[in-house]
C-alpha cells in the first residue's frame, strides 16, 4: 500500500504542475487592471507605472510564472494587493470553514444516501423504492443557491429555530450554524449517490456469488455486509468522489448565500478587486483538494475491492 501511495502520489506531481499553470494562465485572463482598481481616481498613468513596477506586472508572463513557481515551492502564495497582508495568513483563517463544510456535506450525504439506496433496492417497486426514485428526480432538479435562499427563508424568518449565517466559535456551533448549507449541498448529491448505489445494489444481488453464498446458509446480514454491500460500493464511491470534486468548486455560491466565512467568499472578494495573488491562491487550493480527493478515492477503491490489492503487489 505504501509503494502505490507513492506511485500515485508521483503521478500527481506533473498534475499539480499543470494545474499551476493553468491557474497562471487564467487569472490573467481576467479582464481589469488591479493596479488601476487599487489606485481608483489617483491612477496616474506615472502611478500606474510604478504600481505595476512593484507588483512585477510590467515583466513578461514567462518571468512572472516563474517568480509564482518559485515563491510556491518555497510555500509563499504572495502578497495580497487588497486585504495588505500575506496571502498565506489569509487562506490558512479562511480554509478550516470551507473543508469542515465539505466533510460535513459529505457525511450527510453518506448518512441519507447509503441507507435508502439499500433498503430500495431491497424492495423493488415498494412504496418506499417508489419514494426514493421520485426524491431522486426531485432533488436532481433543484439549483442550490434556490434551495439555500429557501432554507434560510424557513429557518431564519419563519420558522427562527437554526442560524443561517456566520461559522460559529465552538465546534457545536460550527455543526449548528453549518447544517443548512450542508443539507443545501447534500440535496444536490444525494440523489447521484442514491441511484448509483441503488443500482449497484440491485445488480449485485442477481450476482450468481450471493446464490452461492445464500445456498451454504450465511446469515443474511453477513450476506449483505460482506458480499453485496462491498461489491456494490464501487460505483457509489465514484459518483460521490466526482461530485465532491464539482461540490469543493461550488461551495463558493453556498458560502456567499450563508455568509460562511470561508474560502468562497474570499474568492469573490478577491475576484472584485482584482486581487491576482489572491486569486490565485485560493483556485490553486481548490484544485489541490480535487486531487486529494481522487487520491483518497484511489485508496478506497483498494480497500474495498481485494483484486486491486493482489494487482498492486
Amino acid at each position: 500500500m505504501g509503494a502505490f501511495l507513492l506511485r500515485r502520489t508521483a503521478l500527481l506531481v506533473p498534475v499539480v504542475v499543470g494545474i499551476t499553470l493553468g491557474v497562471f494562465l487564467l487569472i490573467r485572463l481576467i479582464p481589469g487592471d488591479p493596479a488601476r482598481v487599487l489606485l481608483g481616481i489617483h491612477a496616474t498613468p506615472e502611478a500606474l507605472a510604478a504600481l505595476h513596477k512593484s507588483m512585477g506586472l510590467d515583466r513578461s508572463l514567462g518571468a512572472q510564472y516563474v517568480i509564482f513557481l518559485k515563491a510556491l515551492i518555497r510555500g509563499q502564495l504572495g502578497y495580497s494587493y487588497f486585504f495588505g497582508e500575506q496571502v498565506v495568513d489569509l487562506v490558512l483563517a479562511r480554509l478550516a470553514p470551507t473543508l469542515f463544510l465539505i466533510g460535513y456535506a459529505t457525511v450527510l450525504t453518506v448518512l441519507i444516501a447509503f441507507p435508502s439506496a439499500i433498503l430500495a433496492a431491497l424492495r423493488p417497486n415498494s412504496i418506499w423504492d417508489q419514494a426514493v426514485r421520485f426524491a431522486s428526480i426531485f432533488g436532481i432538479g433543484l439549483p442550490s443557491y434556490w434551495l439555500g435562499v429557501v432554507l434560510v427563508y424557513a429557518f431564519a424568518i419563519a420558522i427562527p429555530i437554526l442560524p443561517v449565517a456566520g461559522y460559529g466559535e465552538t465546534i457545536g456551533e460550527h455543526f449548528s450554524f453549518l447544517l443548512l448549507p450542508s443539507l443545501t449541498i447534500a440535496v444536490s448529491l444525494v440523489p447521484l449517490v442514491l441511484r448509483a448505489l441503488r443500482a449497484s445494489v440491485m445488480e449485485t444481488l442477481r450476482a450468481g456469488y450471493v446464490d452461492t453464498a445464500r445456498a451454504k446458509g450465511l446469515a443474511w446480514h453477513r450476506i449483505m455486509g460482506r458480499h453485496v454491500v462491498r461489491n456494490a460500493l464501487m460505483p457509489a464511491v465514484t459518483v460521490l468522489a466526482l461530485n465532491i470534486g464539482y461540490l469543493i468548486g461550488g461551495t463558493v455560491i453556498i458560502e456567499n448565500v450563508f455568509a460562511i466565512p470561508g474560502l468562497g467568499g474570499l474568492m469573490i472578494l478577491s475576484i472584485g478587486t482584482r486581487d491576482y495573488p489572491t486569486i490565485q491562491a485560493v483556485t490553486l487550493v481548490f484544485a489541490i483538494l480535487v486531487v486529494l480527493v481522487n487520491l483518497l478515492t484511489d485508496l478506497i477503491y483498494v480497500f474495498l475491492d481485494p483484486r486491486l490489492r493482489a494487482v498492486i503487489r
